[in-house]
């Protein structure tokens, strides 16, 4: 069962690849993991309400386990989504489903739109305010363009994670998973970010670091490292410079 389309859509003109050099390949069932957690993340309406169940089936026909592939003269175990990582995806459900839609709507806006701590937007956490960032979100748009998309974001800019998701989802897994890659840094600060405020909206970014390379980052630090970033080199538009960015990379 796939999931449905999200208010800030793709359309593709051709069909999706399947798997990407760069970035290793990914775990079956990760697409549907994106679209879901790209509705989970977006503000919550009536719609959503009513899309919870269907919501909760995709991810219960997610595969947490893949059998053993032969390669390079040995069998190796194919990559497959972490279950905890769907459980908590799964809590996340339980806790929309649990709680009003007024209430919903309050936390939404005080976790997403109020503070600057848990920023949607994936070059915000790389590029802040400042003048590179128009150059990044050129890319993403490029990035969609050239697979032939109709964007409609909804008034969203290009980098919001529940668009890149739904990228990575329907439109282009390999050209989605690379962007998420990319901004793997981004991805584990919003996380962090969201765990330290207790937030349930953390599974929903955990389980998507999860089906990237490589174990998440501890801290910030550990993060800042994974970058390999050092002190910024432009500060444009920060005021004063947020020690939650991760640094700005001199060209």
């Amino acid at each position: 069962m796939s999931a449905p389309t999200s208010s800030a859509s793709v359309r593709s003109a051709g069909a999706p690849s399947a798997g990407s050099p760069s970035s290793g390949p990914a775990a079956p069932g990760s697409t549907v993991l994106y679209q879901v957690v790209s509705h989970l993340l977006s503000y919550p309406d009536t719609a959503l309400i009513e899309r919870l169940p269907l919501l909760r089936a995709a991810l219960d026909e997610c595969p947490t386990a893949t059998p053993p592939t032969r390669g390079w003269g040995r069998r190796r175990r194919a990559p497959s989504l972490d279950p905890e990582a769907l459980a908590g995806v799964a809590t996340l459900v339980d806790h929309l489903e649990a709680t009003g839609l007024r209430e919903l709507e309050r936390s939404y806006v005080e976790t997403f739109d109020l503070s600057r701590k848990h920023a949607l937007y994936l070059s915000y956490w790389t590029d802040g305010d400042t003048r590179r960032r128009g150059e990044v979100l050129g890319r993403f748009k490029q990035a969609y363009r050239d697979t032939g998309l109709m964007v409609t974001p909804g008034g969203e800019l290009p980098d919001y994670l529940p668009l890149v998701l739904e990228y990575a989802a329907v439109a282009d897994p390999v050209a989605g998973r690379e962007l998420l890659v990319e901004f793997r840094p981004s991805l584990e600060m919003l996380r962090l970010a969201l765990e330290e405020a207790a937030s349930p909206y953390a599974a929903a970014v955990t389980a998507v670091c999860s089906t990237l390379p490589g174990a998440s980052p501890a801290d910030r630090q550990a993060v800042m490292a994974m970058a390999g970033v050092g002190p910024p080199a432009e500060a444009v538009g920060l005021e004063p410079y947020d020690a939650r960015l991760l640094p700005v990379r001199g060209k």
